[in-house]
């Protein structure tokens, strides 16, 4: 019976190893600081209850009759201050915490550094992510290549319906919905191959709507942005439009052209069909 158990205990060692646990980058070491204080924080509160009711059931139990249950007291100060002082102390407390962090972990806030960080813009499709590089003047499908230390702004719509990317050892979820912007700062402090995925429902391709976030090197990063250029594998109308149609792509994709202002017109189209 352990043998069998044994590989579904170790079954959640990749969430470990692909979360927060493991982050990359000092978005996602923010949150993983918060939550390990939020969680100390629960665990003071949780903890005497966890302990105390066990504790009281059996001191009251039936068969122990030397200790007579009476229910009725007086009023009792000290009682009162444990029971009303903790509570108020601890919420005023998260709430500072709380505050603080929501404010500076706030994904439309952009990063400090030195360099100015890489523009990215993000479109959610059927069932495939779509990454256009506006200043580079190309794009990829399921792969986002970033240098390492560097900024990354991303600006997200949906093709589609309502999505959510979520980059777990990087950044948290921000949904991305049609004919919105939204917006997404990250970076990553080390190289390293980091999944993203969508997170939001949307049909039967669901599941397998993932894709790699690579950091490389400032150098490593220099030389994709080359080979890229040098595939002459434009994106024009016939390659939209597959990208558009539902599907799943086998393998990441990528393409030396974009069109102009693609982006902008992908929101423009999507917002008159909801205006419809």
């Amino acid at each position: 019976m352990v043998a069998l158990a044994l590989p579904l205990l170790l079954g959640g060692c990749a969430a470990l190893q692909l979360g927060i646990v493991n982050h990359a980058g000092p978005v996602a070491a923010d949150q993983w600081h918060v939550y390990v204080i939020l969680s100390v924080v629960l665990i003071f509160v949780a903890g005497p209850v966890l302990l105390l009711v066990p504790l009281i059931a059996w001191h009251y139990r039936i068969s122990n009759t030397r200790d007579a249950y009476r229910p009725n007291w007086g009023f009792s100060w000290p009682l009162e201050i444990m029971v009303w002082v903790p509570p108020i102390g601890i919420v005023i407390g998260l709430a500072f915490l709380l505050w603080n962090a929501t404010h500076r972990l706030d994904p439309y806030r952009p990063l400090v550094a030195a360099q100015p960080a890489v523009e990215v813009q993000a479109v959610a499709l059927d069932w495939k992510w779509l990454f256009i590089y506006p200043d580079e003047g190309i794009a990829s499908v399921n792969r986002l290549v970033i240098p390492v230390g560097r900024p990354v702004h991303v600006s997200l719509t949906s093709g589609t319906v309502m999505q959510s990317l979520l980059i777990p050892q990087l950044a948290g979820q921000v949904y991305a919905m049609a004919g919105m912007r939204t917006q997404l700062n990250f970076a990553a402090s080390r190289a390293g191959v980091f999944r993203g995925e969508n997170t939001q429902y949307n049909g039967k391709g669901f599941q397998d709507q993932k894709f790699d976030v690579i950091a490389m090197d400032a150098t490593r990063y220099r030389a994709w942005l080359t080979k890229i250029r040098a595939t002459s594998v434009p994106l024009d109308g016939r390659a939209l439009t597959r990208m558009a149609a539902q599907s799943i792509e086998p393998r990441p994709r990528a393409f030396s052209r974009v069109p102009p202002h693609l982006f902008d017109r992908i929101m423009s189209v999507t917002r008159t069909k909801e205006g419809q």
